[in-house]
């Protein structure tokens, strides 16, 4: 079992010329016991935008506040506090922030969808 707060949680920057204003928190993940899968809050800041990518994995996301819009396979759909989304991962797909509030939202991918909590 565990209990966590999100500010007790140090957030990583991501950096990379296929994404712009994206912070990436692990929030649970097989180091919490959580075997197989890992929860990660991302905050997209206004403007920003996560890169247009495919994988094998799922996403299964709730948008925890603000509002943007989430592409998938050229479709825009437009997402907003409340919205959750499954998102399958061989469609092309991402996250832009078309607002001037920063977009907040669950993301929960299978464990070889995020590697970044064995650091």
């Amino acid at each position: 079992m565990t209990v966590k707060h999100m500010d007790d949680i140090e957030g990583k920057v991501l950096s990379s010329d296929e994404l712009k204003g994206v912070t990436k928190w692990i929030a649970l993940s097989p180091n919490d016991g959580w075997s197989g899968w890992v929860m990660r809050v991302l905050e997209v800041k206004p403007g920003g935008y996560t890169p247009f990518h495919t994988h094998t994995w799922p996403h299964i996301n709730y948008i925890l506040e603000g509002s943007g819009i989430l592409t998938i396979d050229g479709v825009e759909y437009p997402i907003r506090q409340g919205s959750v989304s499954h998102v399958d991962g061989t469609k092309k797909h991402n996250f832009r922030n078309n607002t001037d509030r920063p977009l907040r939202f669950i993301c929960i991918v299978p464990q070889e969808g995020d590697t970044d909590y064995l650091s």
